[in-house]
């Protein structure tokens, strides 16, 4: 007597990944659709000889939508969003296997993988002088407002020029670089009347203005490493005659009476002299016929 025996394939085994966990650096700078994880390196294996469904989900909600698969059967993972080091620079990912598709009512065994992602900062962005203002929510763009100083005529200064909102100085946005930043004045000095510091920023003056026009320059900010990177600021250096004396009140004390249901914005009167009103007047030496 001969027996035939089938045996027929369950399905109880699940699928499994080479590797329970994984970790990637992945600079800022990558473009869309390249390859992030290669399909190789999450294929998984199965003794059912099943086909695997494949689902990759986000930890973090702040950073959905940046990375994908390439299809339900093939677990590549790709870039599908630009990267900003800003918004975030580490996520999470989990990659599922199934031996079903998503919403089958058949018995179904999955299997996962932890994709530990980390962003690396690129040198994406220019020079920024401060003090600064940003104009947006993300804080990528900040608009500084021009320096300002003044310098006496015909009058050389040693030290560096003193400036309004303080010194010149620009540091590189994409912090974890901080490339070393050298700064030139590129414009608004035909005269060569005045000197910049590459390394410090510092303004100081080469030789006396002897005209009473002001100055814009234009001092650029640029990183040795790149000198495609640089940023433009503005200085404005008024030129004034010196002034040697403060100026002063010419009285101490200023006395003056006003009567009750006066208007408002009404004159205020000199004391003892009800018709004239009571003005405060000061002096400087320096304008004697002032």
């Amino acid at each position: 007597l001969e027996i035939y025996v089938t045996i027929l394939n369950v399905n109880d085994n699940s699928p499994m990944f080479k590797q329970p966990n994984l970790t990637e650096v992945v600079p800022e700078d990558t473009k869309v659709n390249a390859t992030i994880v290669a399909r190789e390196d999450l294929s998984t294996s199965d003794a059912d000889l099943d086909t695997i469904f494949y689902e990759l989900t986000t930890i973090e909600p702040a950073t959905d939508g940046y990375f994908a698969i390439k299809g339900v059967n093939n677990p590549e993972i790709y870039l599908q969003k630009a990267l900003e080091y800003e918004k975030f620079n580490f996520t999470t990912l989990v990659l599922y296997a199934r031996d079903r598709p998503v919403g089958s009512t058949d018995t179904t065994n999955t299997a996962a993988i932890t994709i530990k992602i980390s962003i690396e900062q690129a040198d994406t962005r220019s020079p920024r002088f401060l003090p600064c203002a940003f104009i947006n929510t993300d804080n990528r763009i900040c608009i500084s407002r021009p320096y300002t100083g003044r310098v006496n005529m015909s009058e050389m200064s040693t030290e560096p020029l003193v400036l309004e909102p303080g010194p010149i100085y620009a540091i590189d946005p994409d912090h974890t670089l901080n490339e070393k930043i050298v700064y030139s004045i590129v414009g608004g000095d035909t005269e060569g009347v005045f000197s910049v510091d590459a390394d410090t920023g510092n303004l100081t003056m080469k030789k006396v203005a002897t005209s009473p026009d002001s100055y814009l320059l234009q001092v650029m900010a640029t990183q040795v490493n790149n000198i495609q990177k640089y940023s433009i600021a503005y200085v404005e250096i008024k030129v004034i005659n010196k002034s040697n004396y403060a100026p002063y009140f010419e009285s101490k004390i200023y006395n003056g009476t006003v009567f009750v249901g006066l208007a408002p914005r009404s004159f205020v009167f000199q004391d003892g002299h009800p018709s004239r009103p009571l003005m405060i007047t000061a002096a400087d030496d320096d304008f004697p016929d002032v």
